[in-house]
């Protein structure tokens, strides 16, 4: 722990000028076993329950919207790939597998390492932290591409020696290899969005999201049906949505100036003290990906099935229902974390301890909404229990 010259250091902001930055993410890191006194509000509890339900909800709205419009956007990409024909649909179906179990899975789990940094950086108003953080997570994602790129480039020879069905295979490389720009794209998005959740502004990627998302139906029918791309065309209209995604949110923080205090130029600074983020980069990538595995190997493993046109075509279309009821108690998860390491970051341990006690109740709550809504959405499917 860094020290300032006279007294041990009890305020982050007290160690801008004696500590590095690596001393400063470890000092954030470790703040929050500090106790603060009389950080308790005159307000009652139902007061201060309420105060943190707003709180919440300012941050998990613009979530759970950004979360629908990506739901609509992949929903849009599977209808595309099913009027092209059902072999299509299962290869997207099985590539998009592939995707998310080797890339997106990764390239999200190493992202969210960056969120308890900025978030406690931000709180104790460390704007350079923020920045530095972000510059960072967004260079480790790029190198992470590379190896992502080679196996998605062998895509055919791992698919097949997991005796998959050649034609499903050759149309799902294709796919991939259309994709991969996608990689590069989401490499800044994934960090920018928790950038701009950590500061309260969650609305602009939701804002952003809505252009893009609206402009993916053009996209997709100018590359498939005008150009008759085929299964290319629908990789390519993803990436392509990405890119003006990316496009659309630096432009809004460039424009409006919302992140004047947290957004620097990038300097070499960012090629230095990594350890702090792959500390908690490398946990949360393993937790993301083994939680996005468990559904994805079912595609994997419905390949290997008789008719696998149908079974594949099947299995990633109910995976769209899956999805759309994920989105609810992710950007809860999501807006519970930031405003935790919010508190941490201005040393109130107990009121981040409140706050994760209302959103786990109310995490409880939507996980039994969640359940009823899939038991009656099972007739929606041809699915009788009787």
């Amino acid at each position: 722990m860094c020290q300032t010259p006279d007294n041990p250091c009890l305020e982050p902001l007290l160690c801008n000028k004696y500590c590095n930055l690596a001393q400063q993410a470890e000092i954030l890191l470790v703040y929050p076993s500090l106790e603060i006194k009389d950080e308790h509000s005159s307000l009652s509890w139902s007061h201060e329950i309420a105060d943190e339900i707003k709180a919440l909800s300012k941050i998990t709205t613009p979530g759970i919207a950004s979360g629908l419009l990506y739901y609509a956007r992949n929903l849009i990409s599977m209808l595309f790939l099913g009027w092209l024909g059902p072999r299509e649909l299962a290869a997207g179906a099985l590539s998009i597998g592939f995707a998310n179990i080797t890339g997106y899975s990764v390239l999200s789990g190493l992202s969210i390492g960056m969120e308890p940094i900025c978030g406690q950086a931000y709180g104790a108003q460390n704007w350079n932290l923020v920045s530095q953080t972000l510059h960072r997570t967004i260079l480790i994602l790029l190198l992470t591409c590379i190896p992502i790129s080679l196996l998605w480039l062998n895509v055919s020879h791992i698919l097949l020696h997991l005796g998959q069905d050649p034609t499903i295979t050759h149309l799902a490389k294709n796919y991939l290899l259309y994709a991969l720009p996608d990689l590069i794209a989401l490499s800044f998005i994934n960090p920018l969005r928790i950038f701009l959740r950590t500061q309260n502004l969650n609305h602009v990627p939701a804002v952003c999201s809505t252009i893009s998302t609206l402009l993916h139906i053009p996209l997709n029918y100018y590359f498939v049906i005008i150009l008759g791309s085929g299964i290319k065309g629908v990789a390519t209209a993803v990436a392509v949505t990405d890119f003006l995604l990316l496009f659309f949110v630096i432009s809004y923080i460039y424009l409006s100036g919302v992140c004047e205090k947290t957004w620097t130029r990038m300097n070499l600074d960012c090629f230095k003290e990594w350890s702090s983020i792959f500390s908690l980069a490398l946990p949360s990538c393993i937790s993301v990906c083994l939680e996005w595995w468990w559904y994805e190997f079912m595609i994997i493993l419905c390949g290997l099935l008789n008719n696998p046109e149908e079974t594949v075509s099947a299995i990633g279309i109910l995976m769209q229902m899956t999805a759309l009821v994920y989105v609810f108690p992710s950007s809860l998860s999501y807006g519970v974390s930031t405003r935790v390491a919010q508190e941490l970051g201005r040393g109130r341990p107990v009121k981040a301890k409140t706050v994760a006690t209302i959103g786990t109740i109310w995490g409880v709550f939507m996980g039994i909404v969640a359940m009823a809504f899939n038991v009656y959405a099972m007739k929606w499917w041809g699915f009788d229990v009787y």
